[in-house]
């Protein structure tokens, strides 16, 4: 073989040679964790505990009022999204302003449903407030201890009777404060008021503080 030959084969030996021992490009596992996100779709939408939907109610309600009270919280049913354990996927919180003199709705809810329940935040607007009554006295936030879930579990507890006895009785939740409690209670009923069983717990403690 020619000297120039010997020269191109060497060459193009050494071509192949680099060719078949490049290492395949290595695939990280962060660009591995980000395809797997980019494909899994978001978590479907979960219904929330009072003091989850009350967070996002803060800023617009501070917004509205700095000197906000709250006065009620309640459940609501959303009918594509079932509650469970203390837990709605919405909610309605009522504030009063003394300065204002004026009582303040917002509502929270965790999706859209039909041509009323809005996903987020909603405003549901203001309305005169004449003050405390016995029935009805707004309290700070300090004393709003215990979350809902936690309240149903003491309630649960008490009630299971009656519920096992009534299958398909779902719970309601409002968080209040009347006179003839310490401190503003949760009132937990199953049913209606007629014949249905109730249980008030205490937000601040979490102790049942009537049942019946």
């Amino acid at each position: 073989m020619s000297k120039p030959l010997a020269i191109a084969a060497t060459l193009v030996a050494a071509f192949l040679l680099a060719a078949c021992s490049e290492a395949p490009t290595a695939v990280t596992p962060a660009a591995k964790s980000e395809a797997v996100e980019k494909k899994e779709p978001p978590p479907p939408p979960m219904p929330v505990t009072a003091k989850t939907a009350f967070y996002e109610m803060y800023k617009p309600v501070r917004a509205w009022a700095a000197d906000f009270m709250l006065l009620s919280l309640a459940s609501n049913e959303v009918p594509s999204l079932p509650s469970a354990d203390g837990k709605f996927g919405m909610w309605t919180g009522i504030f009063v302003s003394p300065s204002r003199s004026e009582a303040h709705t917002f509502t929270y809810s965790v999706v859209d449903s039909g041509a009323t329940i809005h996903k987020g935040v909603e405003d549901q607007g203001s309305q005169a407030w004449s003050g405390p009554t016995p029935a009805s006295r707004p309290f700070q936030t300090m004393d709003f201890v215990v979350d809902s879930d936690a309240a149903y579990q003491t309630a649960f507890a008490k009630a299971k009777g009656w519920v096992e006895a009534h299958p398909g009785k779902k719970a309601a939740f409002t968080l209040a404060n009347a006179s003839r409690f310490p401190t503003p209670v949760w009132y937990i009923l199953w049913g209606n008021k007629t014949s249905g069983y109730a249980s008030f717990v205490s937000a601040n403690t979490g102790a049942i503080v009537k049942a019946r």
